[in-house]
């Protein structure tokens, strides 16, 4: 993949069809997800390693998994924005 965006594009298109099996509660339950605070705390701890430039390599791709982790839920929280966004108020 050439960039990030263009890999976040591609992840889009991919879960498209996930996107088309939302309905109300499923797309509300998915805006709410949050990682938890263990996993809170290790990220935290992998950044300022990665900021410091004292990341082994198992750390880094630790730190890389948890990116893209990040950018899947960011663009599954997206389409349920957009879901929710489109539906009729009442």
């Amino acid at each position: 993949m050439k960039t990030k965006a263009s890999a976040v594009a591609m992840l889009g298109g991919v879960m498209e069809p996930l996107g088309r099996c939302l309905n109300p509660e499923a797309a509300r339950r998915i805006l709410a997800l949050r990682a938890g605070p263990t996993a809170r705390r290790r990220l935290a701890r992998l950044a300022q390693k990665c900021d410091d430039g004292q990341l082994t390599p198992e750390e880094r791709a630790e730190y890389q998994f948890f990116v893209e982790v990040g950018d899947f839920v960011a663009v599954l929280q997206a389409k349920a924005r957009r879901y929710l966004t489109g539906l009729p108020h009442a």
